[in-house]
């Protein structure tokens, strides 16, 4: 080949090289480009975490399926604050589930007439609004907004009477017998609590969507017992928390019901599984497949409890009931030591009725009327409500009860986090990794990479 020909072809081979290094990079960067603009409208991002820490619970997710219209969250904090980026993270759960709410960060110092419209109090407080609708969290985390979310969806806020005034359990009682706990829940749902006292109060007030009664301490007087009488002939939801022992002017109630109350105290040889000490326990684990027990699993443990005759009066029916195990019967004599059933006495053997779910077609058929007859108070009582299942059963229970109203699940309550413990012989190997090993390990590599090289 010529000098003349073999010219051009190092002058092609000298610019093809720039050019496509050129054409390479540009194809790059308009890769990069794209896959920005890609990111930036189709956003999604994957949680590779053993518990899913960074996903929001199925309970938040069905909650936010039920969002019709655009939610807006407004934050109230200086963008200076750290606080913002947790607040921001844990939105950004919601935003993913829920595309078109909108966020929004204002300083409560530049804008003073917002946060007081606002009711904000403290930093890092956020403002939901909904159809008109709004709330101000004072708490941050899944739980709380989900809750207030679905209050803010709710179409009407139930009102639930919890009848006090005779020594009954106080919805918003502390001490462990009081119901403190279980009112707690009914707010996070949106229902709005009226403890009435029938002695201060000519009637329930029509629009109790809801009525809770226990056993009282003190007889009812004269008439207060007529007065619930009547809410039942109304058509009013009840839930009744009965307990062994009088009814202290209750009977008008059971006689209207047609309940049937088997003598003594329910025992159950099943509650040593669970490592009670008395056997004074009705254990509840197999649930009926009916809408009364939907999605109960864990077994619920109802201490001290009542048992009841499958029967109710004329007008009502028995729509589902749960039962004590089979290893049960209701213990008439005393509970100490070694206790056995005794059919001569009418001790009867389990399974037991503890829990009577009785409806009633109303006039026009509009709705179904529903009373539920529980034979303890102290499953729902804050002693017990955390036990095993009782609080999934007092949840499922209320739900099936509040009808058309509904309760909407939320997410469970955050566990404490366990601190890290660490035996003598961990602390030693995780020393000996750290501080001898790993060092060794690199320092070793390091002469092998050299005097590879060194050989090169």
């Amino acid at each position: 080949m010529s000098p003349l020909k073999s010219v051009p072809l190092e002058l092609i081979r000298t610019v093809n090289r720039p050019l496509a290094d050129g054409l390479f990079a540009l194809f790059l960067l308009g890769c990069v480009i794209a896959a920005g603009w890609l990111a930036a409208r189709h956003d999604h991002y994957w949680d590779w975490t053993v518990e899913r820490s960074n996903s929001l619970a199925p309970e938040s997710l069905e909650i936010l399926r039920r969002v019709e219209a655009p939610l807006r969250a407004t934050i109230f904090i200086d963008p200076r604050d750290p606080l913002l980026e947790t607040i921001e993270r844990l939105l950004t759960r919601y935003g993913q589930a829920l595309p078109g709410m909108d966020v929004q960060v204002v300083d409560p110092q530049l804008f003073p007439e917002r946060a007081r419209e606002a009711k904000v109090s403290i930093a890092g407080q956020v403002l939901l609004e909904y159809r008109g609708r709004r709330e101000t969290l004072s708490e941050i985390g899944e739980r709380a907004f989900s809750a207030a979310i679905a209050r803010l969806i709710s179409a009407r806020a139930p009102w639930v009477a919890v009848i006090e005034g005779h020594g009954e359990r106080r919805i918003d009682g502390e001490s462990p017998t009081d119901l403190g706990r279980l009112g707690a829940e009914l707010k996070d749902q949106g229902f709005l609590l009226r403890p009435l006292d029938l002695a201060k109060v000519p009637d329930l007030p029509v629009n109790t969507h809801l009525a809770v009664i226990s056993t009282p301490q003190i007889p009812l007087f004269p008439g207060e017992a007529e007065r619930i009488a009547d809410y039942l002939n109304r058509g009013g939801n009840l839930l009744w928390l009965l307990d062994p022992g009088p009814l202290n002017g209750l009977e008008v109630l059971a006689d209207q019901l047609g309940i049937g109350l088997l003598p003594g105290t329910v025992v159950d040889a099943g509650a040593a599984a669970f490592g009670l000490e008395t056997p004074a326990v009705a254990v509840v684990s197999e649930y009926p497949d009916d809408p009364l027990a939907e999605g109960l699993t864990a077994p619920a443990l109802l201490p001290g409890a009542q048992a009841f005759e499958t029967r109710v009066a004329p007008g009502w029916t028995l729509a589902s009931y749960l039962t004590s195990g089979k290893d049960s019967w209701n213990e008439t004599g005393r509970i100490q030591g070694d206790v056995d059933r005794d059919e001569i006495v009418g001790e009867q053997a389990g399974p037991l009725p503890v829990v009577l779910a009785l409806t009633r077609e109303l006039e026009g058929g509009g709705r179904a009327q529903r009373v539920l007859v529980v034979g303890d108070g102290d499953f729902l009582s804050n002693a017990q409500i955390g036990a095993q299942g009782n609080g999934a059963l007092a949840i499922q229970l209320l739900r099936w009860l509040s009808g058309e109203a509904g309760l909407l699940p939320l997410p469970p309550r955050p566990d404490p986090a366990q601190g890290l413990e660490l035996t003598s012989s961990r602390r030693w190997s995780l020393g000996l990794w750290s501080l001898v090993l790993l060092p060794a390990f690199f320092f070793t590599a390091g002469l092998g990479i050299r005097w590879v090289r060194s050989r090169g």
